[in-house]
């Protein structure tokens, strides 16, 4: 966190110091000598173009009037933006240079790099979410409505879409490509339909918690419908690496529910973390099930670090009428690692490993309640 700031650009001179930037970040490193499409990226490799977008960056005055803060956060968010690219970039048989999915997996890779370089959940969500998104601004209204909308929302509610498209517009400025002007003509209209959607520089609003809830979760819903709340319980959902201190949270904040616990299935049944989880998870959706069908609250343990694993368990408790409060429990690497080695039945390294390279923190989209906690203390 103190490199980000540190380099970052500041007047008069908002000068890029580029060799700063290289030895202080070896993921920035790693760019050099990654290939791009050479119709869109004419200027060159990947670490090429992340050095133009930065000075691009810098030299926008709409960039340089914002406080601080927001400086950094979008100075690390163009130096992380196509951060993923040397694991997604492949050469085609006709030659073709692709980089497909190098946002989302930029994301993933996002959150590890930030979140070992100790930054605040929500600082590093934010760049997360500009790095998973920065391409939409370039074709989003080539999108149906219905899919475009959730994409502004989400963003709007984790970022900001007037950052999203200030990191848009550095992107095509550092590139050397015939299309830019069209690109940026995209960017304008973008702004112009998050202002209308009333997400350009605020998280949109809903109704209320259930209205948005259902509306990320039925296609084609009105966002301002103010969904009629036939909720019948509440299912707490946690989410967290090993060594996270699920435990220790429901025995703080949650003592009275009954628990949904995998790693208690897992025990009873002897299956090790690193084995197929297909039975446990079964196992755990038929006790909640059990719950549901009661309309009695409950809490559900696991790591659920992905949002694939979240849906499952989100899906069923909206089947039952049940409101989802979801926990997200983290802390940093050190302190993770320390609490799961030190723990009677400690979750294999490589499983973690495996765990990490899939982590999306879960985001408000999901839940009627979302939270992130900082367990260190």
């Amino acid at each position: 966190m103190e490199s980000f700031d540190r380099l970052c650009p500041d007047g008069p001179a908002w000068h890029v110091d580029w060799t700063g930037v290289t030895h202080a970040f070896p993921w920035v490193r790693r760019l050099a000598g990654v290939p791009q499409d050479a119709v869109h990226h004419a200027e060159g490799d990947v670490a090429v173009h992340t050095r133009m977008a930065a000075e691009a960056l810098a030299a926008l005055p709409e960039w340089r009037a914002r406080p601080r803060a927001d400086r950094v956060r979008l100075f690390a968010a163009v130096l992380l933006h196509d951060a993923a690219k040397p694991y997604c970039t492949q050469t085609g048989a006709d030659g073709r240079i692709t980089a497909h999915g190098h946002s989302r997996r930029g994301d993933l890779l996002v959150r590890r790099i930030l979140w070992e370089a100790g930054a605040p959940i929500a600082w590093r969500e934010h760049v997360a979410a500009l790095v998973r998104h920065h391409q939409v601004p370039f074709w989003g209204l080539e999108r149906p409505l219905d899919e475009l909308r959730r994409i502004a929302y989400r963003v709007s509610l984790l970022a900001s879409n007037e950052d999203l498209a200030v990191l848009a517009t550095a992107d095509i400025l550092g590139r050397i490509c015939s299309d830019a002007p069209e690109v940026r003509e995209n960017i304008a209209l973008y702004r112009e339909f998050c202002a209308a959607e009333q997400c350009l520089t605020a998280p949109r609003e809903f109704p209320s918690a259930h209205a948005r809830f259902q509306f990320f979760r039925t296609p084609g819903r009105d966002p301002s419908y103010a969904a009629y709340d036939d909720t019948r319980m509440t299912v707490t959902v946690l989410s967290g690496l090993p060594g996270a201190g699920k435990d220790s949270w429901i025995a703080a904040h949650r003592p009275e529910l009954p628990v949904v616990s995998l790693d208690a299935i897992r025990r009873e049944r002897g299956v090790d973390p690193g084995a197929p989880q297909g039975a446990v998870v079964a196992a755990a959706q038929e006790a909640a099930r059990a719950r549901l069908r009661q309309g009695e609250p409950f809490v559900w343990n696991a790591t659920n670090v992905s949002r694939q694993l979240r849906d499952q368990c989100t899906g069923l408790i909206a089947a039952y009428r049940g409101r989802v409060e979801l926990i997200a429990l983290e802390a940093p690497p050190a302190v993770l690692h320390h609490r799961n080695t030190s723990r009677e039945h400690a979750v294999p390294r490589s499983a973690v490993e495996r765990m990490l390279r899939r982590w999306e923190a879960p985001d408000p989209t999901e839940g009627h309640e979302v939270r992130w906690v900082d367990t260190a203390d």
